[in-house]
């Protein structure tokens, strides 16, 4: 993939991943916020520096170019 950004803000590689999580909050959320709770991480596979992204508000197509800005 061609980013344009600068690299990682941590240690400005530009090897990075992007993994689907799924979080749980606390008490009634937990059983019923599932959906709510979607993020993608994205993480430089050098440093280990991570970034969550609300699944439901990005872009799958943009995450990587927001991680390197």
């Amino acid at each position: 993939m061609n980013h344009q950004g600068q690299g990682c803000i941590k240690c400005g590689s530009r090897d990075a991943e992007q993994k689907e999580v799924a979080m749980t909050g606390t008490g009634l959320s937990k059983m019923f916020d599932i959906q709510h709770n979607q993020f993608i991480v994205v993480y430089c596979k050098n440093c280990g520096y991570s970034e969550f992204y609300n699944k439901k508000s990005s872009r799958a197509s943009n995450i990587l170019d927001l991680f390197f800005g």
